[in-house]
């Protein structure tokens, strides 16, 4: 069966159930419909300090590692050894769901419910923060109109509106929503306020004097908290075994910081002992982002890493075309080892409670699987088999397992770079500790943005670096292990709303296009006006 038609057939618990068994009374919650609900986060008085878990992976391809599947059937392993557990993962955008990659539910028998709402319109979160960014366009606009007291220079507007779709042709003035500024303020505040004070902190353009423009000036802050303050209680909703998850916020890791809002993140810690979490992408983007930025603003202490890997993936960075991908080749699996390793070395710097996770398929052989193992044992990293795709929580025990006795190890947690560096320390510190390069180059603009951070006091906020998800490069062609290359850094943008400094890198681009056959053609509502090909 398609991962939708497996998630038609599960038998779903009525949400107030699934609420009830996280001890949430009917006065924290706000249903919306029979399986979907949201949580009153500010209203939760608990002492409960979960585990942290967080699940990555190494550089995807275009067969897809499953990590959000690794990450669900992980949740329902926990729930098998009756731990109490809840996952918490990021919001899905209509961008990949109808581009390329698809929805973010997982997949088989590791999915969470009603996948066909979550991957679509959900509770609206996202359609939120697409309206509060466009108030904000709209309002530097009219402002300038109607007589522009401000002295905004129409040629230093900084602030782009966006739309959670792909579409190349609005590159020049759009970004996608999952790209934009606001999404990243609404998943790095830690309370209402937080947000109404981030917002305000939003700087949308300079004004004649060169001195900068920020929404508190356009005063906004209130309406697009307004706007706001409903999607800003964490979605909840259940695996296909029936067990919780809060899904909310959903920034990309290649452009953003790649993780599920702190309010959803310190929720699940306050409701269960254990708390499974992901990041965007590989490790070199998602993970890098979570402890150097949203670990580094909440607070936040990983227990543990899963660092998920599957066979076809090694064999695409040993070079094995798409034709043969399915072949037995240890030796394409031997080659392609060396991404993997990459992503253990950099995990290692950050957190010595590493777990590497291979996520099976039913072509994969013992003798291809045994070389995997072998290579993690050159580094005493635990290597487990995940097979929740085709089995479910059951098929995700022997990880449960490993993570819980990972947890309860002393655990060496610590962020790759200081706050009081320089942004050029920081970015090369990145560059050549995570992505391995050699040098990192600067063009003319970037330069003139690294002036404009220094003149503004700015220098202390962390880096958000935004380039390939397919390598630990800035070229997406350099697959493996490439090591002593150049890094190139076309721009920089300053999120002082946010708290970071996005630096641009290759050609990576805040508003993707669409792919030659999208996903789009493959949806259609069928004759009983059932959805058929989401996934």
């Amino acid at each position: 069966m398609s991962d939708i038609e497996i998630a038609r057939s599960c038998v779903k618990k009525n949400i107030k159930d699934i609420c009830h068994g996280v001890g949430l009374s009917d006065d924290l919650f706000e249903v919306y419909g029979d399986y979907k609900a949201k949580v009153k986060y500010n209203e939760i008085l608990n002492s409960k300090n979960g585990k942290l878990i967080l699940v990555t992976a190494i550089n995807p391809t275009p067969y897809g590692e499953g990590k959000t599947t690794v990450s669900i059937g992980l949740l329902d392993g926990l729930c098998s050894l009756k731990k109490d557990a809840i996952g918490v993962l990021r919001e899905p955008s209509l961008g990949p769901v109808f581009g390329m990659k698809g929805g973010a539910c997982g997949g088989g028998y590791s999915q969470i419910v009603p996948m066909d709402e979550i991957n679509l319109h959900f509770t609206g979160d996202l359609h939120a923060i697409t309206s509060a960014n466009n108030l904000i366009a709209a309002a530097i606009d009219n402002h300038i109109y109607q007589g522009n007291s401000l002295g905004i220079n129409e040629k230093m507007i900084l602030f782009k509106r966006c739309l959670d779709v792909n579409d190349r042709a609005l590159r020049d003035k759009f970004n996608i929503t999952a790209a934009s500024e606001v999404m990243s303020v609404f998943c790095l505040s830690k309370d209402l306020m937080d947000l109404k004070d981030k917002l305000a902190n939003i700087m949308v353009a300079y004004n004649m004097n060169n001195e900068p423009v920020y929404v508190r000036d356009l005063k906004l802050e209130g309406s697009l908290t307004v706007l706001l303050k409903d999607s800003l209680n964490p979605n909840i909703v259940q695996t296909l075994e029936n067990n919780p998850v809060l899904v909310h916020g959903g920034p990309f890791a290649n452009i953003a910081h790649g993780c599920n809002s702190v309010i959803a993140t310190k929720l699940g810690i306050k409701l269960a002992d254990y708390v499974v979490t992901e990041a965007g992408f590989g490790s070199d983007l998602g993970a890098e982002k979570f402890f150097d930025i949203k670990c580094r603003q909440a607070k936040l202490k990983p227990d543990c890493v899963v660092l998920v890997a599957t066979i076809k993936a090694l064999k695409y960075n040993g070079g094995v075309s798409k034709e043969e991908i399915m072949e037995e080749s240890v030796d394409a699996v031997r080659r392609g080892l060396p991404n993997l390793n990459v992503h253990i070395e950099n995990m290692l710097k950050f957190n010595s409670n590493l777990i590497v996770c291979l996520n099976k398929y039913d072509t994969d052989s013992l003798e291809e699987i045994d070389i995997v193992r072998q290579s993690c044992n050159c580094y005493n990293v635990p290597f487990v088999i995940c097979d929740s795709y085709s089995k479910g929580g059951i098929g995700a025990v022997v990880l449960a397992k490993e993570v819980c006795d990972m947890c309860e190890k002393e655990n060496e947690f610590k962020l790759l770079y200081d706050d009081f560096i320089s942004v050029e320390e920081k970015i090369e510190t990145i560059c050549k500790e995570i992505y391995h390069a050699g040098n990192v180059v600067y063009s003319d603009l970037a330069k003139l943005r690294l002036n404009e951070i220094k003149r503004l006091e700015l220098s202390y906020l962390p880096v958000c670096i935004s380039k390939t998800q397919y390598s630990i490069s800035d070229d997406p062609k350099k697959l493996g292990y490439p090591s002593g290359h150049e890094m190139f850094v076309r721009d920089i943008e300053l999120y002082n709303g946010a708290g970071f400094i996005t630096v641009l890198m290759g050609t990576t681009i805040k508003m993707p296009g669409l792919p030659k056959v999208p996903n789009y053609e493959k949806i259609y509502l069928d004759e009983e006006n059932e959805i058929v090909g989401l996934s």
